[in-house]
């Protein structure tokens, strides 16, 4: 005897491609959208010339908002890492007191990154001659 299909096979393997289908054209009818928004949408915002140097008090502000924003990350930084070894020592499983050394690590890099990326800009920025980083100073000291 041959093993008789049913129709309820046929439809799930019909399905199945059209799915398929389906899933091909959703990537590339997003990519088409992005290249369209940023060809009409991004024209006017890049037509500005020199918007945050042209006002009065933006730079200052927009500086002023970073050095705050960098501050609590470094105060951030000191409680958790006080507060991770103050855990640590009440460990008793060898097992936690690795996953909060390695927590710990995480948030070394974390910090690193907070503290290299304002001078990174800050370099890269006026190396390049992109408008920010002409009159605002990212270095948070």
């Amino acid at each position: 005897m041959s093993p008789k299909l049913t129709p309820s096979k046929h439809e799930n393997c019909s399905e199945r491609g059209r799915k398929r289908l389906m899933h091909s054209q959703v990537p590339r009818q997003a990519t088409i959208a992005i290249v369209l928004l940023a060809l009409f949408a991004v024209e006017p915002a890049a037509a500005q010339n020199n918007a945050v140097c042209g006002t009065d008090k933006l730079p200052e502000m927009v500086e002023g908002f970073f050095q705050l924003t960098t501050t609590l990350g470094i105060v951030g930084f000191a409680v958790v890492w006080q507060a991770d070894t103050l855990i640590e020592i009440f460990m008793p499983d060898p097992e936690q007191k690795k996953a909060f050394k390695r927590h710990k690590r995480s948030v070394i890099k974390s910090l690193v990154v907070l503290i290299t990326l304002g001078p990174l800009y800050t370099v890269a920025g006026s190396m390049m001659g992109l408008p920010m980083a002409e009159c605002v100073n990212f270095v948070p000291w």
